[in-house]
C-alpha cells in the first residue's frame, strides 16, 4: 500500500467553502466509482480556513497518471473537476491547471 498526502486551495468565501462542503458530503456515486476503480483505497480530505489537505492510501499499482488517463475519458469526472473549479484554487507557485499538489513527508515517528 502507498500514501499520498496533497493540497489545494479553496477560494477564500465562505459561501463557496460551504457549498464545496455540502458537494463532499453527497459525492456523486460516479465519482466514488472512479476514485475505487483508480485504486484508490483511503482517502480523507480536511480543511483549515481555505487550505484543504487530503491523505490518499492506494494499491500499489497506483499511479497519477492511470489516473488521470482514466478521468479524461470519464464525462462525469469532467463535468465534477469543472464544477469544483468553481471552488478551487490553485496553489501559489503551482504548474498552469494543476490543482492538488502532492506533498513531500519532512518527519515521520518511528
Amino acid at each position: 500500500m502507498k500514501r499520498y498526502c496533497l493540497a489545494l486551495d479553496l477560494k477564500n468565501d465562505a459561501t463557496l467553502i460551504h457549498e464545496y462542503e455540502q458537494y463532499h458530503r453527497n459525492v456523486w456515486p460516479q465519482i466514488l466509482e472512479s476514485i475505487k476503480g483508480a485504486g484508490i483505497r483511503q482517502m480523507e480530505i480536511y480543511r483549515t480556513g481555505d487550505r484543504l489537505f487530503m491523505i490518499m492510501e492506494t494499491n500499489d499499482e497506483f499511479s497519477f497518471e492511470k489516473k488521470a488517463a482514466m478521468d479524461l475519458s470519464n464525462s462525469k469526472v469532467q463535468e465534477w473537476e469543472q464544477l469544483m473549479w468553481t471552488y478551487q484554487q490553485a496553489l501559489p507557485g503551482s504548474k498552469p491547471g494543476e490543482k492538488w499538489v502532492l506533498m513531500n513527508k519532512i518527519f515521520s515517528l518511528e
